[in-house]
């Protein structure tokens, strides 16, 4: 049932200024069974970051990782494909990149439909990564972004 309000959100994401669509969940309710379901059975792109990324980053320095994430995803995805599936977002989040996650899906999402995994929870308007305390942690107002929360199965827009 969710991977059909997601399809039906990618439809609804061409009217939107940041075409991102979050799947959310903890670790191990499913974020990765759903994107990849979704790039099996409709054949959208699908990027496990983590490993793409650091890929990418690891001949670098760690001044040179801090300016070049944004580049590098631009890279790891094909402005041809209307819509990206991008899994295992953790290393974005990652203190020593000074990024901000949210802001930088974002801005990837203006030109193209972006369906992204975001390991952590959402209680009422605020989408939280990690657990307060934790060098990582991030809480964001959410606004107009869609949102699937698999803890509580349901879509916020």
């Amino acid at each position: 049932m969710i991977k059909e309000q997601i399809i039906s959100a990618i439809k609804e994401s061409y009217n939107c200024y940041h075409r991102l669509i979050l799947v959310v969940g903890k670790s191990g309710e499913g974020k990765t069974t759903i994107l990849k379901e979704l790039h099996d059975e409709i054949k959208i792109p699908y990027i496990n970051v983590n490993l793409e990324l650091s890929r990418h980053l690891l001949d670098l320095s760690n001044r040179q990782r801090k300016l070049k994430v944004f580049e590098c995803m631009l890279k790891l995805i094909d402005q041809k494909d209307p819509v990206t599936l991008l899994d295992n977002t953790e290393i974005l989040f990652d203190v020593n990149l000074e990024q901000d996650p949210l802001k930088l899906l974002q801005l990837l999402s203006r030109d193209q439909c972006i369906i992204a995994a975001w390991n952590g929870e959402i209680s009422g308007k605020m989408l939280t990564y990690a657990k307060q305390g934790h060098q990582e942690y991030r809480i964001y107002e959410l606004n107009d972004e869609m949102v699937f929360s698999l803890n509580e199965n349901r879509k916020s827009l």
